[in-house]
């Protein structure tokens, strides 16, 4: 049985009083009576508003599902659709024009174009991993992946025509970014660069040669007596090249985290991290291994003055949106506490360990907390967390505007009214971004009663996609972001198809975009080189002063407009969706894995978290309710696919087969078969509930 404590009138987990009391408050100046009760205060003061916030939700759901309800027979009118939105103050008015007015944000945040990750806080190594991603193995990169059009590595071996093949196209991208003032890199005999842009080289070291092209760095690893450095006319063992300048360490989508025990291994990682001190230690290839953060790097200038470059990757922490309550702290009516306003005190205290240098590595040289906060439904929540980072930062002494904000494009209430809910947090706004699959998923419940909808895999095609990737930049740029914030797209989802991510994602630098997120350090060396391509401040250059698309656009539904159905389209569909649901779930509930490669139905691995569960679900339970399928056939698909997963994870000594009286079972058939009801659309309820279930069996 878990044990609680009373601390300012909450009853608290032992386990997570421990956590506070004895690792993260001591030595940051905070008292721990009365952090405890300034918690409980807090608490009182904005839980009631975190439900109100909630049941506004479902009102306005309901009156949008009544909208549809009344015009089943009638062909779908856009603009008195985009009248009632307004009416009912789901559509606010616009802002009269501003800019934002964040300070205190570091470069890599404000002023430089690159690639970030995305990790779940309770995996250590993989969050290790991250946070040491700022800097990448090119030579690595191409050789063990297919991003190089080459033959496979033989194996038995470094197989030097392979690793030939590596280089060459590393010395070409060098000719491409830092071209030399007579001939090709492949041919550099070493010593000074004389380049043809002198000021692109920038430090030196003993063995490494420091040069800079659109804001990143380039590192050449020279050392001669290597195996691979005396190959090479110059002794160039490797090219580095900066790549995550930031990481999302993950509180919300990537984890299950459904207890204490979960928040409290998160929180500990966070707090790691934060002092530099985090270390893991696994086994691989039969030795233990252990893992730390990776220290600064040290040069000098060309003209002999030293300086330092960051080590890591400047590290973001996602918060919980505003659904979810937490049973580790209890209110004093017994009702759980919004566990996004525990995130946010807690992660705030834990990042005061950074601003104190408390610890032995730094993350924000600029003295700023960067929170993500997701799932948020328009600019009355968006201040909500506003008011919510004032309260926590008063509560921590922090000065206002300290802890900044990521506000996530992922929902519709919040793509359709973006300038408002930016200028919500106008003060502290360093991030936006889109995410397909979230925002997928919100689009198909908000408009569940409008009729049957697309399959999944033509989403991506739909002209309310288009609109909503443009609108978000034009309007971030509208509003002041560059310079000040990053403008962000979304993943990556399949990490072993590289070559095909290097033909693909140059479209998020070129949409203006100086952020998009990769699925692993070695992807996002590869998406680095994109940035190289493309000047991405120059490019919003471009296109600021631009029109966003028009609303009507945004809010075209992707409904199937009487489209007839095949037996073999629909079983299709359900063996797709049933497939990646039981397949993302059965991981979920039984190991408590919130982010893995996940095989899809033909066997292509895909990262995969709650936002692919999402859609998947609600797609299936929009089919349902309009008939295009019947209960007996998801049953039968779900059965089928079970066999298929189940095939998938033979080789997983912890997986357990899914049958139907399992919990993982019932939790997948629950996500489709309650999915109208459930609040936005979002899985966490049930998949907590389930969860939860399975730890105490």
């Amino acid at each position: 049985m878990t044990e609680f404590l009373d601390r300012g009138g909450l009853s608290v987990d032992s386990r997570l009083v421990s956590f506070i009391e004895d690792r993260a408050i001591p030595g940051t100046g905070v008292d721990a009576a009365a952090f405890w009760t300034d918690f409980g205060a807090l608490l009182a003061r904005f839980a009631p508003e975190n439900a109100a916030l909630l049941a506004k939700r479902e009102e306005l759901q309901a009156k949008i599902d009544a909208w549809h309800q009344a015009r089943t027979d009638q062909p779908h009118d856009s603009a008195a659709y985009e009248a009632f939105l307004r009416e009912i103050g789901y559509l606010v008015p616009e802002p009269a024009p501003f800019a934002v007015g964040t300070a205190n944000v570091d470069p890599e945040i404000a002023t430089m174009a690159g690639p970030q990750l995305v990790v779940p806080a309770l995996n250590a190594r993989f969050a290790l991993n991250a946070a040491n991603a700022r800097w990448g193995s090119l030579y690595d990169a191409f050789y063990g992946t297919d991003a190089l059009e080459a033959p496979a590595a033989r194996p038995g071996g470094y197989d030097e025509e392979r690793g030939a093949a590596v280089i060459a196209r590393a010395k070409a991208f060098l000719d491409e970014a830092v071209p030399l003032a007579a001939g090709s890199w492949a041919d550099w005999q070493g010593g000074e660069p004389a380049l043809a842009n002198p000021s692109q080289w920038v430090g030196k070291k003993p063995g490494g040669i420091l040069l800079r092209h659109n804001g990143l760095h380039i590192e050449l690893v020279v050392a001669p007596e290597s195996a691979i450095g005396k190959t090479d006319p110059a002794g160039v063992a490797d090219i580095l090249l900066e790549a995550a300048l930031t990481t999302i360490i993950d509180l919300e989508d990537s984890v299950a985290a459904v207890d204490g025990a979960d928040k409290v291994l998160g929180y500990s990682n966070w707090l790691g991290l934060m002092r530099g001190d985090l270390v893991e230690s696994f086994e691989k290839g039969g030795r233990t291994v252990t893992r730390a953060m990776a220290t600064d790097r040290e040069w000098t200038s060309p003209s002999g003055e030293p300086f330092t470059l960051h080590g890591r990757s400047v590290m973001f922490v996602r918060n919980v949106g505003h659904l979810m309550t937490t049973p580790m702290i209890r209110l004093p009516d017994g009702a759980e506490a919004p566990e996004g306003i525990c995130d946010a005190v807690i992660t705030s205290l834990c990042a005061l360990h950074d601003l104190k240098g408390l610890g032995t590595l730094t993350n924000s040289r600029a003295g700023s907390i960067y929170i993500v906060k997701p799932k948020q439904h328009g600019p009355e929540e968006c201040g909500f967390t506003d008011r919510l980072f004032d309260a926590a930062e008063d509560m921590l002494g922090l000065a206002r505007h300290t802890i900044k904000v990521g506000v996530m494009d992922e929902e519709r209430r919040t793509s359709a009214n973006l300038a408002a809910c930016i200028e919500a947090v106008k003060d502290r706004i360093v991030f936006i971004n889109t995410g397909f699959l979230d925002r997928t998923g919100d689009e198909i419940h908000t408009s569940m009663r409008a009729g049957p909808m697309i399959p999944k895999g033509e989403m991506k095609a739909s002209d309310w996609i288009a609109a909503y990737e443009d609108r978000n930049v034009r309007i971030g740029l509208a509003c002041g972001l560059s310079g000040k914030a990053q403008i962000g797209k979304g993943m990556w989802a399949m990490p072993d198809m590289m070559r095909a991510m290097l033909d693909a994602k140059i479209g998020h630098p070129k949409s203006g975009a100086n952020t998009a997120w990769v699925p692993s350090p070695t992807a996002a060396t590869l998406h680095a080189l994109h940035y190289h391509q493309v000047d991405v401040f120059e490019r919003q250059r471009e296109i600021a002063g631009e029109a966003a698309p028009g609303l009507d656009r945004l809010l075209a539904i992707p409904v199937a407009n009487g489209r007839n159905w095949s037996e073999a389209e629909v079983i299709r569909e359900l063996d797709n969706n049933c497939q990646g649901i039981l397949g993302y779930v059965v991981r979920w509930i039984d190991q408590g894995v919130g982010c893995s490669k996940v095989p899809d139905i033909d066997d292509v691995g895909l990262m995969e978290d709650r936002a692919t569960l999402r859609i998947s679900s609600q797609a299936l339970a929009n089919w349902l309710l309009h008939g295009v399928c019947t209960e007996a056939q998801v049953d039968a698909a779900l059965a089928r696919m079970a066999a298929k997963v189940d095939a998938q994870n033979a080789g997983d000594p912890l997986y357990e087969k899914l049958t139907p009286d399992g919990i993982a079972w019932q939790a997948a058939r629950a996500l489709i078969f309650e999915g109208v009801t459930q609040p936005s659309g979002y899985t966490e309820p049930l998949l907590h509930k389930f969860r939860q279930a399975k730890k105490a069996a």
